[in-house]
């Protein structure tokens, strides 16, 4: 029997090779403060991510996650956050404990890897840099390279 070999992995960001909690909970937290509004702090901000900085941006405003903050706070605040975070994309931002062992061995295995992202490209490929393991992927497929969206 043959054993099916894949060429190509595809593996995701956040949560898997990234944990860029530190950065977002610093852009949520200064979002917040210039909104003249209470910190949230990395222990909620922990239980946010995963569904976009949208999503993110809503639950901050309303300590909830699901609920729809007032649109008026929510116009001021998106704004906040983009500019915040396009400048702190990787100042906290951090490989997880092995993935630079991980990465170096599926390529010695001959693996062809590839990134998959629901972050848009303008924060993935810098993040990527900055954690030196952009030229890792053959392919960098992020939130907005595609009219669809990872699931």
């Amino acid at each position: 029997m043959k054993t099916f070999k894949p060429k190509l992995i595809m593996i995701d960001v956040d949560g898997t090779l990234v944990d860029s909690v530190p950065d977002l909970t610093y852009c949520v937290d200064e979002m917040m403060k210039q909104l003249g509004k209470e910190p949230c702090g990395e222990a909620k901000v922990r239980q946010w991510v995963g569904n976009g900085v949208p999503k993110l941006v809503e639950r901050a405003l309303t300590g909830e996650l699901e609920a729809t903050p007032n649109s008026e706070d929510y116009e001021k605040a998106y704004p906040v956050f983009l500019e915040l975070y396009a400048e702190n994309t990787a100042k906290r931002s951090c490989l997880y404990d092995g993935v630079r062992e991980g990465l170096d061995y599926m390529k010695s295995q001959g693996y062809l890897l590839g990134c998959v992202t629901n972050k848009a490209e303008q924060f993935t490929l810098p993040l990527l840099k900055a954690l030196g393991i952009f030229d890792d992927f053959s392919i960098i497929i992020s939130g907005d390279t595609l009219a669809k969206k990872k699931p």
